[in-house]
């Protein structure tokens, strides 16, 4: 399984481009999952659902199972938050697992940036391998445009030796 992220500042772009991008892969024939690092309090469940009242209850983890889908939720309750390596060992097999956020890890990324939205950039540093942006820039490591979704995903497939 090849592993590879995108980050940036939020609102930057990083979903919208992942969105163009995924849908590419996949008809490359690659199999693809995600993991996306939230910066704030979530919940992908609503009050009143069988599952909320379970949490609320106290469970630590609650699956949910159809013939479509399954989730699985996990209170932290008070534990530290996993690690992005604990993380990815508990995805299930696939060809590329895509990474959004994690600024911080050590696994290559490409910086989704637009001086616009904000001048700061994490490159140099952050294991950025690649900038995506929409103005020309002038830098020490490959500049993608933010606007061709096959051009990036051309070179994630390169970096990662994924390309046929």
């Amino acid at each position: 399984m090849k592993v590879f992220g995108f980050t940036g500042f939020s609102g930057s772009g990083k979903t919208t481009l992942l969105e163009q991008m995924i849908p590419l892969f996949v008809q490359k024939g690659l199999r693809v999952s995600l993991i996306k690092h939230a910066h704030h309090k979530f919940d992908i469940d609503k009050p009143g659902k069988d599952s909320y009242r379970h949490r609320e209850a106290g469970c630590t983890e609650v699956m949910l199972v159809s013939s479509n889908r399954w989730a699985m939720m996990h209170e932290l309750r008070g534990d530290a938050e996993p690690t992005l390596e604990e993380q990815i060992a508990r995805m299930s097999p696939c060809d590329l697992l895509l990474i959004e956020g994690y600024k911080n890890s050590d696994l290559p990324k490409i910086e989704i940036h637009r001086p616009d939205h904000v001048e700061d950039m994490l490159y140099p540093g952050h294991n950025v391998v690649a900038v995506a942006s929409d103005v020309p820039l002038e830098l020490d490591v490959p500049v993608l445009d933010l606007n061709s979704p096959p051009a990036i995903v051309d070179f994630v497939l390169n970096y990662t030796g994924l390309n046929t």
